[in-house]
């Protein structure tokens, strides 16, 4: 962890206001940058060097005004001096400076003016002094943070897999569902890129037979199409000896894709134009990972979630693939071109033995998008080798090598395990396809034919549920090099009772485990797996598992009893899709290795823009909540959810539950409706608070009828009304108020069971006093969570979390920096949003050791914030706590509310939010290890006085 950006820009206005008019180059530049440095906690002295004398244009000696070897370099000028100059200046250093020396950055400034050159991404920021907490991102590199780019899909596919979905569209349409479906149209995908890419030895051949043979109106294109997956599944030498002379020019493919029966559907003049739009299309571009895009494509939204399906787009796998090995590979081979001594054609040839020994497998592989992008950048990287083995001479003049006998690298070396018979087929295929993309790649580089079709070689994709299946028996982890993928991310509550069981199972938790995501599973078992080799793990994941709760549960069973590490991890960012109805979903990608293979360096991929690109950092140590852990004595602590308050604060609660199907829930409109036609219901109408009401100022209304006598409410038809709508709701006869019914779900045994007292909800809180309100869910942009009391007869829903007869002082500990860092640190997030947790972000936060005379010194701080706060009486608290919006008087006033709560915890001050989190861990630690010593004690063992 490193100072939060909300710090960075704090601290950063305040730099700007202080230096505002300042401007003296000679007698002000050294103070100015280790203020300038101070913004991003690091001291300047640390990383750079003021005044590092260099050679400039000629036999001239320069001096750089301030000089970070192979980051930064800075020229700065007293105020209202052309920066251009300045520039020119420092771009004149650089003949004078060694390789390892050239800075990636320029900045140049006049202290009132700042210019930032980011020479590797060819990107120039300028900006005034003022504003610079609106651009402290671009200076991340102060922390370490180095933007890096991954490579996008080319839109081409996307393109292609819209032709493909149109086809769908219309073959559904007419009735033409179902598996032979899904066959058919992996079938004429796969006919539509060999026309294009050579596998079909004339171009256009496929075209060329729906154009010319084809009645315009379709009526004849199925049959066509039968006899053609006929002929592509039969070798030359055994077929008909009378065969049509267009469909004989088509060759034989292997891999059993067009056999077995299949059902063709009846084409009409529509259909046939839009597969012909499809064939017209230039396909030699695409890539096979276009198959994961066509299954989801093909897959309604109920489905997708059913199995947890988001498939993605190659510039996500990349973030995967790229860390977990490709990365390393790069700069190994790098390093073997570099060589120039005689042991260079040694090297590259064990290099190259090394690249076909590698197998790599995906045990969620689904249409096989990992494997296949795996696989192509292989193939890449041994081309790159085989032209460097061609380049070299060997002695006596010796003939080129040829390049067709040096490529070794196959499809055979890819395993995966799949649940769908459909995708695990379409992997299959698909990475053959990549296989004949990459021959032909090699054909062009070398100038010389390599085909493999037909297929000999298969790569190795089970048909089966991979938490079923016994991946030793598929591929011995000892021989396995690398375990990655993008498993099903299906949350506990959505799981099926036999994905449930799975989860717990394997996680061996008892009943608790069904709280674990799906995802879980693939964690535990590929742990398991490797535990003891040199395989290393790559999986992407919903965040869910290195927030909240799920972090106790998962992270000590794959780190602890498994002895692995955290190799790298991308912290949330918003995952893609190519496919239509792409799923919209948060993530993390998390990379392990054993203990004793771990690399020293653990690289950290970090979002400031969840749909942006990342800043990488290197640590020593990445915690499961994934930050730098290397202060920490105990770098895997985990936070335990915990029923009852572990720190001495009153118990918090949730709101009210009425499991109503909304029946008893009025907006502002039907309240009137309701009072119109029943005035006397009035006295049982309560606002109704949940987190938008409380944090918008929206308003929304309940009927609260647990302690209204029945004759009162037999005179209220509309009311017995609702009573009646709430029992059907919860036997399973009615719908959710304003849904179809298609909406109506076979209801629990509980909700069976609360039918019997409709009037009653699940779970009742009608609050007597004022009580305090923490939202369940609020915006990540905030620094704070807004909390606030509230009054009856407000009801507060169960979106939020009560302490009745709160104290100030209690409002003054939660509303602090200290408790928003260890909420930022080890609560659940719902996307990227904080959502509050009573059994971790409350119950198990670790109060300052101090007494209660200290804690109420709290109070007056308190009466400050909200004071400010009535000020603005006419904002809501999410206006008020918009980073963009906050009142200056109101920060300030919760600025020294942080001091003084950070001073109950220690007298040395906090610099930023990574140091509040260590310490916090630090007393959690010791506040958690008596629990766990009593929890390790041995029982007891009864005397024989105390037996009878």
């Amino acid at each position: 962890m490193r100072l939060s950006w909300n710090e960075i820009r704090s601290r950063a206005g305040v730099f700007a206001q202080e230096w505002a008019g300042e401007g003296y180059e000679k007698g002000q530049t050294q103070l100015f940058y280790r203020d300038f440095f101070e913004v991003f906690g690091v001291p300047v002295r640390r990383v750079a060097s003021f005044e590092e004398p260099v050679k400039n244009l000629g036999n001239k000696r320069g001096f750089i005004d301030l000089f970070w070897k192979g980051v930064l370099l800075v020229e700065q000028k007293s105020a209202g001096i052309d920066l251009k100059k300045a520039k020119q200046q420092a771009l004149n250093y650089f003949p004078g400076l060694k390789d390892a020396e050239l800075p990636r950055y320029i900045l140049l400034s006049d202290f009132q003016t700042f210019e930032l050159y980011d020479l590797e991404e060819d990107e120039e920021t300028k900006f005034a002094l003022k504003d610079l907490p609106k651009h402290v991102e671009k200076l991340g590199f102060i922390l370490g943070l180095q933007k890096r780019t991954f490579k996008d899909q080319d839109p081409v596919n996307i393109k292609a897999s819209e032709l493909v979905g149109k086809l769908h569209d219309a073959l559904e349409d007419a009735g033409y569902v179902g598996h032979d479906l899904e066959q058919f149209l992996v079938r004429i995908v796969f006919c539509l890129f060999a026309d294009d890419t050579g596998i079909f030895e004339t171009r256009d051949l496929f075209l060329d037979l729906l154009e010319t043979r084809t009645n315009e109106d379709g009526s004849d294109l199925g049959g066509w199409l039968a006899q053609l997956f006929q002929v592509l599944d039969t070798p030359e030498d055994k077929r008909a000896k009378n065969l049509d002379v267009d469909l004989a020019k088509f060759p034989y493919v292997n891999g059993a894709l067009f056999s077995g029966g299949l059902l063709i559907p009846s084409f009409d003049r529509d259909m046939r134009k839009r597969l012909l739009e499809a064939c017209r299309f230039d396909w030699s571009g695409i890539s096979p990972a276009i198959f994961g895009s066509l299954f989801q494509s093909v897959m309604n939204k109920k489905e997708r979630r059913a199995a947890g399906a988001h498939y993605t787009t190659e510039k996500n796998i990349l973030k995967v693939i790229q860390p977990l090995f490709l990365d390393q590979l790069r700069s190994d081979f790098a390093r073997i071109k570099a060589r120039k001594d005689n042991r260079r054609r040694g090297e590259l040839l064990a290099f190259q033995k090394q690249l076909k020994e590698l197998r790599i497998f995906d045990p969620a592989c689904g249409c096989g998008n990992f494997l296949i992008i795996a696989y192509r950048e292989l193939r890449t990287l041994e081309i790159e080798l085989i032209r460097e083995l061609r380049n070299y001479q060997a002695p006596g003049g010796q003939q080129e090598l040829d390049a067709t006998e040096l490529s070794v690298v196959n499809v055979d070396q890819f395993y995966g395990i799949e649940v769908g018979e459909f995708p695990a087929k379409i992997a299959e295929t698909a990475m053959w396809m990549m296989d004949h993309i990459m021959n032909s790649r090699l054909s062009l580089e070398f100038g010389q034919t390599y085909v493999r079709i037909p297929l000999k070689k298969s790569p190795h994709i089970l048909f089966g549920d991979a938490l079923d299946e016994d991946w030793e028996s598929l591929l011995p982890a000892a021989k396995c090099s690398y375990v990655l993928g993008n498993p099903p991310f299906i949350g506990a509550k959505y799981q099926k009772p036999k994905q449930r069981t799975q989860v717990r199972e394997i996680a061996k938790l008892g009943r608790s485990g069904g709280t674990l995501d799906y995802v879980a599973a693939w964690f535990i078992k590929a742990a398991n797996y490797i535990k003891g080799t040199k395989a290393r793990i790559g999986f992407v994941s919903t965040n869910s598992i290195t927030q909240g709760e799920q972090v106790a549960q998962l992270w000590p069973l794959v780190l602890d009893q498994c002895k692995l590490d955290i190799s790298f991890a991308h912290r949330t960012f918003a995952w893609g899709s190519d496919a239509r109805g792409q799923a919209h979903v948060h993530v993390v990608i998390v990379g392990l290795a054993n203990k004793v293979d771990t690399p020293k360096e653990r690289r950290l991929f970090s979002y400031l823009d969840i749909h942006g690109e990342p800043a990488e950092s290197v640590h020593t140590v990445i915690s499961p909540y994934l930050f730098d852990a290397g202060g920490l004595s105990n770098p895997h602590l985990v936070v335990r959810e915990t029923s009852r308050p572990m720190n001495g604060l009153p118990k918090i609660v949730i709101g009210s539950k009425p499991i109503d199907g909304g029946y008893y829930i009025l907006s502002e409109d039907e309240k009137a409706e309701l009072l119109k036609s029943e005035p006397k219901a009035e006295s049982f109408i309560h606002p109704f608070v949940g987190s938008r009401e409380f944090l918008h100022g929206t308003e929304r209304f309940i009927l609260y009828l647990g302690e209204a006598a029945p004759a009162a409410i037999d005179k209220l038809p509309l009311v017995k009304a609702a009573i009646a709508n709430v029992r059907d709701y919860r036997l399973g006869k009615l719908p959710p108020k304003g849904k179809g019914e298609d909406d109506v779900k076979e209801p629990g045994i509980s909700s069976r069971a609360l039918a019997d007292t409709p009037r009653s909800f699940h779970v009742t809180v009608v609050p007597k006093s004022a009580f305090l309100v923490v939202p369940e869910v609020s915006s990540e942009r905030r620094e704070y969570i807004p909390i606030a009391w509230l009054e009856p007869p407000i009801i507060p829903s169960n979106k939020v979390r009560i302490m009745p007869d709160a104290a100030h002082w209690q409002f003054g500990i939660l509303m602090s920096a200290m408790h928003m860092a260890w909420t930022r640190c080890v609560g659940g997030r719902l996307e990227s949003r904080y959502q509050y947790s009573i059994g971790i972000n409350y119950n198990a936060f670790p109060m300052p050791p101090v007494g209660a005379a200290a804690l109420l010194k709290l109070e007056p701080l308190v009466g400050d914030v909200l004071a400010e706060r009535d000020k603005h009486a006419g904002s809501s608290l999410a206006q008020l706590y918009d980073p963009d919006l906050m009142p200056p008087e109101l920060k300030k006033a919760h600025r020294a509310l942080d001091k003084a709560v950070d001073r109950l915890y220690r007298a040395k001050k906090f610099d930023g939010d990574r140091d509040r989190a260590e310490h916090l861990f630090e007393l959690y630690e010791k506040m958690v290890a008596p629990v766990i010593a009593k929890a390790s004690e041995p029982p007891r063992r009864k005397s024989k006085a105390s037996a009878g």
